[in-house]
């Protein structure tokens, strides 16, 4: 077994994560004056200093003195003031380097840009009308939030048909023949250990199934050995945390939950290592994201949306679904639990926003049956995260029968 898992490991018992305040009281104890902090010991508690932000490039302490200079009673021509005027704003505009080559201001170019301010914004304003114009009416799944900025509608479905272009990028194939001193099964516990932590942190879906792909592409470049492997599950988790969570936990905790096998150095170097050998491209398409997009698509509630969850958590553990695209997995499993609940069949709408036909996922519907049918003992978290009733139970639900399946699908 690469992973020590004594009583000091039991994530379950971890206090920190139960108070946050005394959580926070604990890692700053425990950290000395050069460890990592999560959060800025100022920030959080009193507001930013105030700062002027241009008081080196401002003539403010010198237009005063000149205003005073007005109000006496001294007579001076009309010259002589234009003059005085005239050389201020040539020397502020040398500053900014706005000048002509006669060292003249460029009046008119000044004029240009002041009156067509008002005019940019209107093709803006239009920009989004005409994109909305683009999805047919019986499709839009976005109109209910027209309005909302939070929400950003009228671009939704320009960035999931981004990022399924941008899957093209990331597919990797099995990579494990590359790795002599790891196999299938190691790689199951490690992302069996992941699930509990994502768990026991109460981190984002997102950061776990970003972990997990990390993980992935990251074993497919460089040749590990099997007493790093939950070195490399900790440090993409820490990685995966930095981009999804608002407030992701510190190195610490993560040695704290390896059961200090490892040291803070180590984390740190391997965090370099990944990011290096990924190039720093870590945006990487995850199908929790469509899943909740296209369960949008039929309206589900939130059990059949859980027993999606489910199918597609499942396929973490199992090495043979990495090559699939993150939509095209999503896509299958919500088909599969729509299957499950007796929901119909694959909608019009979906294949408008998937993609994907009914005849493009039946051999993987079928794959993913066949996995929930028959799911590995020696892998529990997940099926014990969703027996909770939080998750409405939907890991007791029995898997169809294959037959069934087939009378269905063909």
């Amino acid at each position: 077994m690469p992973f020590s898992r004594g009583k000091k490991q039991t994530i379950s018992k971890i206090p920190q994560l139960n108070a946050k305040a005394g959580w926070m009281d604990n890692v700053q104890s425990k950290q000395d004056d050069g460890n990592q902090m999560k959060r800025s010991p100022s920030s959080p508690q009193g507001a930013p200093k105030k700062r002027s932000a241009f008081v080196d490039i401002t003539n403010a302490s010198k237009v005063l003195p000149a205003q005073t200079k007005k109000r006496e009673p001294v007579k001076s021509s009309k010259k002589t003031q234009k003059t005085t005027i005239l050389a201020k704003n040539e020397i502020n505009l040398k500053k900014s380097g706005s000048v002509t080559l006669e060292g003249k201001p460029e009046k008119k170019k000044v004029g240009k840009t002041v009156e067509r301010e008002p005019e940019a914004p209107q093709p803006e304003e239009s920009q989004p009308e005409e994109r909305c114009s683009e999805v047919p009416e019986e499709f839009d799944i976005d109109k209910e939030h027209q309005g909302d900025s939070f929400m950003t509608a009228e671009y939704a479905k320009d960035i999931f048909d981004y990022m399924k272009a941008r899957e093209e990028k990331f597919i990797i194939k099995d990579y494990m023949d590359k790795q002599p001193d790891l196999n299938r099964e190691m790689r199951g516990i490690l992302v069996d250990w992941m699930v509990e932590v994502q768990e026991n942190f109460e981190l984002n879906h997102e950061t776990l199934y970003l972990a997990v792909k990390l993980t992935d592409h990251y074993l497919s470049e460089t040749v590990s050995m099997r007493e790093n492997l939950q070195l490399i599950g900790s440090t993409t988790m820490l990685i995966a945390s930095k981009f999804e969570e608002r407030c992701p936990p510190c190195v610490d905790d993560f040695l704290y939950i390896c059961d200090d096998a490892y040291k803070r150095e180590e984390i740190i170097s391997m965090e370099i290592n990944i990011l290096q050998a990924l190039k720093f491209d870590i945006n990487i398409p995850v199908p929790y994201r469509f899943l909740r997009r296209y369960a949008k698509c039929i309206q589900a509630n939130m059990e059949t949306l859980t027993l999606a969850r489910y199918i597609c958590e499942l396929t973490l553990q199992e090495l043979e679904f990495v090559p699939e695209r993150a939509s095209k997995l999503a896509s299958a499993c919500l088909l599969l639990a729509m299957l499950m609940k007796d929901l119909g069949d694959w909608t019009p709408i979906l294949q408008y926003h998937t993609g994907y036909t009914l005849t493009d996922l039946l051999p993987l519907v079928k794959r993913l049956n066949f996995m929930l049918t028959y799911v590995d003992d020696k892998f529990k978290a997940v099926r014990s995260k969703y027996s909770h009733k939080v998750f409405f139970e939907v890991a007791k639900i029995k898997s169809l029968d294959i037959k069934k399946l087939h009378e269905v699908l063909d």
